[in-house]
């Protein structure tokens, strides 16, 4: 599924670009979240690796259907940054795509309340010049 890139609601500590981890970073510039695969045993896995750690392959970026589900949440009410105004709805998102390929994020256009363990979400991508920062919200908020 590709996303179309959304305007940042906050300023984000935005990760350094490495070679390792710029195809997961930078994706989102495309619409798709990019996750690495291992052609030689079938794996996902996040964060990126430089070999597969199931069987040691080499592994490439593939985008991935950017659907999930909540499998944990939190809501961060201190600040933990100046730049960075709390609340935070803070989750782990297992990805469809294996079960256990999880990815940390926020949640965004829900409130706490509105969210559950379980609910199907889909990403999205706020554009911080070449960072393309990966934030999910609820399916439903996205027809």
């Amino acid at each position: 599924m590709t996303q179309p890139a959304i305007q940042p609601a906050t300023e984000r500590m935005l990760p350094t670009l490495t070679d390792l981890n710029r195809p997961y970073w930078t994706g989102g510039a495309d619409g798709q979240l990019h996750v690495q695969y291992c052609d030689a045993c079938s794996n996902w896995m996040l964060p990126p690796v430089a070999t597969c750690p199931g069987c040691g392959g080499v592994p490439q970026f593939r985008p991935v259907s950017g659907r999930g589900t909540v499998f944990t949440y939190t809501t961060n009410h201190q600040p933990f940054h100046p730049k960075i105004p709390p609340p935070n709805l803070i989750a782990v998102v297992t990805l469809a795509e294996q079960d256990d390929l999880r990815v940390m994020t926020n949640l965004i256009n829900c409130a706490e309340d509105d969210i559950s363990v379980g609910d199907d979400v889909v990403v999205r991508f706020e554009n911080h010049g070449e960072v393309y920062y990966p934030v999910f919200e609820p399916a439903e908020a996205g027809k």
